[in-house]
């Protein structure tokens, strides 16, 4: 079992920024694939960004390419999603999942997920 306890998310405005982290417990993550889906009001759940803990690759959505940033703390055991320039259309809740089949964009193939952590964008 891993757990996945998410940092809060807060209220900024257009233009701002904002960290959010997801601290894992229970397991060792060396052959894991952690990532930030975020899910709107009325829409699916999509993948933001993901990260495969021993390799530390990267993969971002195209919507967030060059605005968000995620990172990796090993022995810390957390994942970082740096959030740049934050535009209204970011505002989700947010949440970090992890699984240990490689990257995937599917959120039915993550095990493990956090409470979800909400961020406001206004404009």
């Amino acid at each position: 079992q891993v757990q996945l306890v998410e940092s809060e998310g807060g209220l900024v405005q257009a233009g701002g920024s904002l960290r959010l982290s997801c601290a894992a417990s229970g397991r060792t993550l060396s052959n894991y694939a952690m990532a930030w889906f975020r899910q709107a009001p009325g829409k699916e759940r999509e993948l933001v960004s993901q990260i495969t803990w021993s390799t530390q690759s990267t993969y971002y959505t195209d919507s967030v390419k060059g605005r968000f940033t995620m990172s990796r703390d090993g022995p810390k055991n957390t994942v970082y999603l740096q959030m740049n320039s934050l535009k209204p259309e970011d505002t989700a809740d947010y949440y970090c999942a992890a699984q240990s089949r490689g990257l995937s964009d599917r959120p039915y193939e993550y095990d493990y997920w956090g409470q979800g952590t909400q961020v406001t964008v206004s404009s």
